[in-house]
């Protein structure tokens, strides 16, 4: 998504509210099949979920940063310290997101993993809640 309705409240929280139900949901089996100790299946719903971060948050992020914050540092050159700051969230996915495959690709599902995946969703939250506030039209 891009252009005017990135700007949007209700249309920019629709996409990170479905982002996050999905992350939840696919989290949610990801911890069932490790925890029952099925493997295969544990690695299948690993890359389904790290496959939803990419392509669901990460690619959104790439988008706002090279639109939605942009208008807006033009717009008002005195929130370069939030837009940093949200520039840093989309930093911290990237690193876990790279984390994850390093880990999956050496050692399968791990506790590891698993933390890493539940510290995305919590930052994701965080991260929409202070972007939603701060940054876009509330009409």
């Amino acid at each position: 998504m891009s252009g005017p309705s990135l700007n949007k409240l209700g249309a920019h929280r629709s996409i990170h509210d479905g982002a996050v139900t999905e992350g939840r949901d696919l989290m949610e089996v990801l911890e069932r099949v490790y925890r029952e100790k099925h493997e295969k299946h544990a690695m299948i719903a690993a890359k389904a979920l790290l496959d939803h971060w990419e392509t669901r948050t990460i690619a959104h992020a790439d988008s706002e940063e090279e639109g939605l914050y942009k208008r807006k540092l033009e717009d008002n050159p005195d929130i370069s310290h939030t837009l940093s700051m949200l520039k840093r969230d989309h930093d911290l996915l990237r690193i876990l997101v790279s984390e994850i495959k390093e880990l999956l690709d050496g050692q399968g599902v791990t506790d590891d993993v698993l933390d890493r995946f539940k510290a995305i969703y919590v930052l994701v939250q965080i991260h929409n809640r202070d972007e939603e506030a701060h940054l876009l039209d509330h009409h």
